[in-house]
């Protein structure tokens, strides 16, 4: 592994890509933060860093941003994939174009600028690629539909493309955060509120709500230093793992998803909606 790496971050202009792309700044590694708010981006710039703008589904944001660090560097060691974010709302009440908007970023946007980044790393031998995926990318809640259908989708796409590009020497790997600290709750909370606060699904809308704020003005989350610090230990590995899990209820929920079944699964969230 090279002690110094060139790393495109994307999501970096706040919660857990921001964390990340300071830390490794710290590290002495050259950083492009990546994001649509690049006066979000001044202090990865005063540490050192790179603020590029980049909207992920914009296919000419996406090739100006690989471009530009090609220029400057020559190449690309490691791209994070960090930009997402959550559409929530029952299906019934959530339009197929905020849904589409949902796959678009959360998986269209990633596929796009990963695509334009393979052929360096093919070219060089070496790589790595990081997509942020979820817990709710191996479990399902209410109202979460088409978050959890794209973090469902990731976990499969990563999965082949880690199968793919093995015989480059470029590794895939997938992190699945739990509850963190961050912008997320209160993201998801307002298209939650736009589509399900009234008509059949209040009553559950309500209780989710109450749930959310409850986790995050209470700061129940893990604080984001427990992602930043499996995106490191991914980048300083020769044999960096599939999978990292970590964060709030991130172990526990996925266990008792997998080894429960479906039916107590079910029975233990709809238990907490009353």
């Amino acid at each position: 592994m090279k002690s110094k790496q060139v790393i495109l971050i994307t999501g970096a202009s706040s919660g857990m890509g921001k964390h990340a792309a300071l830390k490794l700044i710290k590290e002495g590694h050259i950083v492009y933060g990546a994001a649509r708010r690049v006066e979000k981006m001044e202090d990865l710039t005063e540490a050192g860093g790179h603020a590029l703008k980049l909207d992920i589904i914009k296919e000419t944001d996406c090739r100006a941003v690989v471009d530009q660090i090609i220029k400057e560097q020559g190449h690309i060691d490691v791209l994070v994939n960090n930009a997402g974010y959550a559409i929530y709302g029952a299906i019934e009440d959530t339009s197929i174009e905020d849904a589409r908007r949902q796959f678009d970023v959360n998986i269209f946007g990633l596929a796009q600028l990963t695509k334009m980044v393979l052929p360096h790393m093919r070219q060089q031998r070496s790589g790595k690629i990081i997509n942020m995926s979820s817990m709710g990318g191996k479990m399902y809640t209410p109202l979460g539909a088409w978050y959890h259908a794209t973090k469902h989708a990731l976990e499969g796409w990563s999965d082949c493309l880690r199968l793919e590009v093995k015989q480059f020497d470029i590794d895939v790997v997938i992190i699945e955060p739990g509850g963190i600290n961050t912008e997320f709750g209160e993201v998801m909370l307002e298209p939650l509120l736009k589509h399900s606060s009234e008509g059949p699904y209040a009553n559950m809308t309500e209780t989710i709500v109450r749930s959310v704020n409850d986790m995050y003005q209470n700061q129940k989350g893990s604080d984001p230093s427990v992602i930043t610090n499996f995106i490191v230990k991914a980048i300083h590995s020769r044999k960096p793992k599939t999978r990292y899990r970590g964060g709030y209820m991130a172990k526990p929920a996925v266990f008792i998803r997998t080894f429960l079944g479906d039916r107590a699964w079910d029975r233990m969230v709809m238990s907490r909606i009353k």
